[in-house]
């Protein structure tokens, strides 16, 4: 109890960082057909959005392994914050003054994917320095608050619709850029320790040279491509291929989705001492197959937005799993790893909702064809726990 309450404002910071990390994600794919009707943007350039956001995380990811533990991790996640401030109140501007929609919102993607990566390298070994107890259940609720961000976006976003209307979603990025500004104030002043003392973590190389890592690394690839092939095409396909209004669509789609993988991050975070974290993996990769099978192969809206809901549940302890198994297996991992783990993450983000983004437009704009090509996802992430389980046997 006293930790907690020592360590209690840098878990707030760490918080509403995921919260910051889940508008820079979330906001944008909501407005996906309104770009598409009122700037003439195809679906593939919009699948472009959407990659290169982690494409640029990526990027960011793998820059982070050496130069975090130079500068520190104190001015590095206050630089995350401005970032990710500047580029969502920058939608509201730069847009409209560059000669090319299009571009203006890349520029804007590029600036706050540059936070979000920070915050995915930052965040995770930060809380994992701290010396909390069950360390597994704290990072699962501390992965929670991404989703819980992710709802609060789309019931935020979708009453302010609502309300003022779609013309005003630049005044709703104003809005949503005053978190990560608010939160520079916090990781100014929280306490922090080191996760490793210098020279102790393993080196980009070593990681490398180590065949269990890359294991690791593969299961967050599937991770990241299982969860985001769904959560960024969760409100375009419930409005364009089950046919009902952005409203029900945002609610029933990605709000159902985001609630669900909320529920089962908090779930793992209160009870996960008492569950075998691999097997819960495994049940999660199966329901997530059949989720996204139920998706693309119903042809009764309801089922096919049940499936998206419960897709969320499914993904919820993909990526926290994987990062607490990694830092289990692997303990001197350090920055590097963590930063390895976000890259590898990401790339999957980037690729799972372009593979579903350009599958949907060479079968002429059919979203249903895109969220069915997403199976392998799910499948690759059962069969590397299988994997890494008969290593740890033998």
């Amino acid at each position: 109890m006293q930790l907690k309450k020592k360590y209690k404002k840098t878990l707030l910071a760490c918080y509403l960082s995921f919260i910051t990390q889940a508008i820079c994600a979330n906001f944008l794919p909501l407005l996906f057909l309104t770009f598409h009707e009122g700037y003439g943007i195809s679906f593939g350039n919009l699948a472009f959005l959407s990659t290169t956001f982690f494409l640029t995380q990526l990027i960011v990811d793998f820059s982070c392994a050496k130069i975090v533990d130079k500068i520190g991790y104190r001015p590095c996640i206050i630089v995350s914050e401005v970032t990710c401030g500047a580029g969502l109140a920058g939608l509201s501007v730069i847009p409209d003054v560059t000669p090319s929609p299009f571009i203006g919102i890349i520029v804007c993607v590029i600036i706050y994917a540059i936070g979000s990566g920070l915050i995915e390298v930052l965040a995770s070994p930060i809380i994992e320095a701290c010396p909390f107890e069950n360390k597994d259940s704290v990072m699962s609720l501390l992965h929670s608050f991404y989703c819980w961000g992710s709802l609060a976006v789309i019931l935020f976003s979708t009453l302010f619709f609502t309300l003022f209307g779609l013309g005003n979603w630049k005044i709703l990025a104003l809005i949503w850029a005053i978190i990560p500004l608010y939160n520079i104030y916090n990781f100014a002043t929280c306490p922090m320790e080191k996760l490793l003392d210098e020279g102790e973590g393993m080196t980009i190389a070593q990681l490398l040279r180590s065949k269990i890592f890359w294991i690791f690394i593969i299961l967050m690839v599937c991770a990241g491509s299982s969860e985001l092939a769904m959560a960024q095409w969760a409100s375009a396909f419930a409005e364009s291929a089950l046919h009902v209004s952005k409203t029900v669509g945002d609610l029933a789609g990605p709000c159902g989705f985001a609630l669900f993988m909320g529920i089962s991050r908090t779930l793992y975070g209160k009870f996960g001492m008492k569950v075998d974290l691999s097997v819960f993996m495994i049940f999660s990769g199966i329901l997530c197959l059949i989720c996204y099978l139920l998706a693309g192969l119903s042809d009764i809206p309801a089922l096919g937005l049940i499936g998206c809901a419960i897709c969320g549940f499914s993904v919820g302890i993909m990526w926290p799993g994987s990062i607490s198994i990694s830092s289990k297996t692997i303990p001197s991992g350090g920055t590097a790893m963590f930063a390895l783990l976000a890259f590898a993450g990401d790339l999957g983000g980037s690729v799972g909702p372009a593979i579903v983004g350009n599958v949907s437009q060479m079968m002429g704009d059919n979203l249903k064809a895109g969220v069915l090509a997403g199976i392998g996802f799910p499948i690759g992430l059962v069969l590397c726990v299988l994997s890494l389980t008969r290593v740890k046997k033998s």
